[in-house]
């Protein structure tokens, strides 16, 4: 759902995706692997103005792993640490099984992503089917975690629509927008309005976008009215044109000040909860 009377003076929760299954330290040295490293840069983040967490997790040298104890591990620590609101991702890494997809949700995060059917990841399949979904939404309703579509197209939008209709994903919707993934959605503004008027009235939405899209794409969902924005190593190494990311945290700080700039509030971790609709720490 597109604002019509535009964000200015909304809070805007900035989620920090600190680690995914793509970037490595071959692309940037301060990628974080381990638990500690991973928590390490949360909590830094959750300092830089970050209010939810989107978590993957690695083995020691790196490999993308749905390892429950390492995602167990990754959210005690950065809980010790500060308030930030935790979501592990579902989505895993290409040639994962959906078991190993949904090694996270046993570390009782607040917040899960789901996809919500199949989509073009450069030259390969990343596979989802419904049945997939239903059974991550089910895993995820038994521990009362609270879901995030992960909208790669306009068709994932129209999916879990279908979804809430079979009482598969309840109230209230929550939707991530992505662009820039080779094979699906472009990040243009055209495809973000398209996508942003497709939510449903009482849904909450955020960009995420790759690379070097992610400032632009930023910029026009936060104008737009995207309740989030998303930031992190995990969908860019870079602070700007040649120069890397120092740190997840860099990238955090970045986004706040595009927030200022933008007159958009940055949320705390307790706004966020409200916003998203999720319940109490």
């Amino acid at each position: 759902m597109i604002a019509e009377h535009g964000a200015e003076g909304r809070p805007a929760v900035i989620v920090v995706a600190p680690t995914g299954a793509e970037a490595t330290r071959e692309d940037n040295p301060a990628v974080p692997y381990t638990p500690e490293e991973i928590a390490n840069e949360v909590i830094a983040a959750r300092e830089a103005g970050a209010a939810v967490a989107h978590l993957h997790v690695r083995e020691p040298d790196g490999t993308p792993s749905g390892d429950p104890e390492l995602f167990r591990e990754t959210i005690e620590r950065i809980r010790a640490g500060c308030d930030i609101v935790t979501m592990v991702s579902t989505g895993g890494a290409l040639g994962m099984s959906i078991s190993e997809r949904a090694g996270g949700l046993a570390a009782g995060p607040d917040m899960a992503g789901i996809e919500t059917g199949s989509t073009n990841f450069g030259e390969d399949l990343f596979p989802t089917t419904p049945e997939q979904t239903r059974e991550i939404a089910r895993l995820a309703g038994e521990r009362g975690i609270a879901l995030e579509v992960e909208a790669f197209d306009l068709g994932h939008i129209d999916a879990a629509l279908r979804f809430r209709e079979e009482g598969v994903l309840p109230d209230p919707l929550r939707f991530n927008l992505v662009f820039g993934v080779p094979g699906a959605a472009a990040p243009t503004h055209r495809n973000l309005a398209a996508m942003a008027a497709a939510v449903p009235e009482g849904a909450t939405w955020g960009v995420t976008a790759v690379g070097r899209h992610q400032p632009r794409m930023l910029a026009l969902g936060a104008l737009m009215g995207a309740t989030c924005l998303r930031t992190g190593l995990e969908d860019g190494v870079y602070l700007e044109r040649g120069v890397l990311a120092d740190s997840n945290a860099a990238l955090v700080r970045k986004v706040a000040e595009l927030c200022a700039t933008l007159r958009r509030p940055v949320a705390t971790p307790g706004q966020a909860r409200e916003l998203l609709g999720l319940g109490a720490a």
